[in-house]
């Protein structure tokens, strides 16, 4: 059997200066680590063997339809602009149609490119099991995400600071790559035709109802909105939320130094290179207006009034904080089984929250308990602390639709039981270095299925030990 993908390359059709063709670099001793059957059915891919989509998604061979290439695109990075960075160890082999809609098929770490700025362009086995993991725990939670579609070992090191590490391939399935920062790429090299190209490009794969800009950038911004109430609705914190790692498509992209909250705290960091907090997890909802600001800035050259323009565009960023927030109420009244809109919600999921980062309580495990009926309060340092606030809550919940039973149902289905917790994707990732994939595909089983009761799992619902605490997460880079 041969591997057969349905490619129909669109963005390599865009004008040249959009990406850089060129092949991946090939690797020595490639070797399948998984392969997402599910996804490949869903986009119309025939498998082939084990040993040929092992060269395939290493980057030994190029699939028959696919025309490898590097995009373009610049970005602010922690607040400061790169004109230039582009895809520096990733390789978007073509895109797969299914179902009338487009999905790139990208490989990351497939060797260096000419927007590696000196990077070596490879990966290493750790963060490409990390990104297979926490995409796939996100599809599963319902999250708009790039997927997982192979990983593959390179049998050769990649040198980091550690020293040798195994080498790895993951193959990435996007909606698109489209970041606002392929936008300022163009917006910041006055080319105005290859804006438009782009921003056309965009509505016709994206928002085909978006009239012009203006209309394109309320899109873009319903969708992110959404998106990151999402992330905080789990505990999620990106980590890295630069406009080059922010998606036209509206999906969560990059699964660098991302990760999980164990107990709540708002401001919580994990990402060892955000030494301010500027992307910690209460700061996701302002970061993303900031990088709303930055599209619209991008787009204002597309207009035929600058300055009408301009105030139109501020007008609709501004807006964005009350999407938001709007949205993180919708999921948080969920969250705790309300399922009616009040004016004391939110101070009563705000009540909550601070007697949760007071007494240290467990994110996940909190409002799991809630849904379950379990000692929620067990939860807590001060377990009087949730009974004091449990008893507005009850009171509040009476009169909602389907009673009880309603609430329980509303709150099992907006609180998972199992999240990707650091600790376990660190035991998982030391694991594989050693030869053992047993508990990456072991998590991976597990995350495909987060509100279900999984008894024979209960050991990763369970928080870190103190030993087991993850203090910081890594970019793969």
């Amino acid at each position: 059997m041969t591997l057969r993908v349905p490619f129909d390359n669109s963005y390599a059709r865009l004008p040249a200066r959009f990406f850089t063709r060129i092949d991946p670099m090939p690797v020595t001793a490639p070797r399948l680590i998984r392969f997402n059957h599910a996804l490949a059915a869903d986009l119309g891919i025939t498998p082939g063997s084990d040993d040929e989509m092992a060269r395939i998604f290493a980057g030994n061979a190029v699939p028959a339809g696919a025309e490898p290439l590097a995009q373009a695109y610049a970005g602010h990075q922690f607040g400061g602009f790169s004109p230039q960075l582009g895809d520096g160890r990733a390789n978007l082999l073509g895109e797969a149609v299914a179902d009338g809609k487009r999905f790139d098929i990208q490989l990351k770490g497939s060797g260096p490119t000419p927007y590696s700025r000196m990077g070596d362009g490879r990966a290493w086995l750790g963060p490409v099991l990390r990104e297979y993991v926490l995409s796939e725990a996100m599809h599963a939670l319902g999250i708009p995400t790039s997927r997982a579609l192979a990983a593959v070992a390179t049998g050769e090191p990649v040198w980091r600071e550690q020293g040798a590490l195994p080498g790895a391939v993951l193959t990435r399935v996007a909606a698109s790559h489209i970041r606002v920062g392929t936008f300022q790429f163009f917006a910041a090299r006055r080319d105005v035709e290859g804006l438009r190209a782009l921003y056309e490009y965009t509505v016709a794969r994206h928002y085909p109802e978006a009239r012009d800009p203006a209309a394109l950038l309320e899109a873009v911004i319903a969708r992110q909105a959404r998106l990151v109430a999402q992330w905080m609705a789990v505990g999620f914190i990106h980590g890295v939320m630069n406009t080059d790692n922010t998606t036209l498509s509206g999906e969560t992209i990059d699964y660098g130094p991302c990760a999980f909250m164990d107990s709540y705290h708002p401001d919580t960091v994990y990402s060892s290179i955000d030494a301010h907090g500027r992307y910690a997890y209460s700061s996701q909802p302002d970061v993303i207006v900031w990088n709303m600001a930055q599209l619209a800035t991008a787009l204002v050259p597309l207009m035929p009034d600058a300055e009408a323009a301009a105030e139109s565009f501020t007008r609709i960023v501004h807006a964005m904080p009350g999407q938001i927030r709007a949205e993180w109420l919708t999921l948080f009244r969920r969250k705790i089984g309300i399922d009616s809109v009040r004016d004391g919600d939110e101070a009563l999921i705000g009540d909550l929250l601070a007697r949760m980062a007071e007494n240290r309580a467990d994110f996940t495990n909190t409002f799991r308990a809630l849904a379950t009926g379990g000692p929620a309060r067990d939860q807590f340092l001060n377990p009087a602390a949730f009974d004091e606030w449990a008893r507005t809550w009850r009171a509040r919940l009476e009169g909602e639709d389907g009673g009880e039973e309603g609430a329980r149902a509303r709150m099992r289905a907006a609180n998972p039981a199992f999240i990707p917790r650091n600790h376990r994707v660190e035991q998982m990732i030391a694991a594989a270095t050693e030869g053992d994939f047993a508990p990456f595909a072991r998590l991976v089983e597990v995350l495909s299925r987060p509100f279900d009761d999984q008894p024979g799992a209960a050991d990763l619902a369970r928080p870190p030990a103190p030993s087991e605490v993850v203090q910081q997460t890594f970019c793969g880079t």
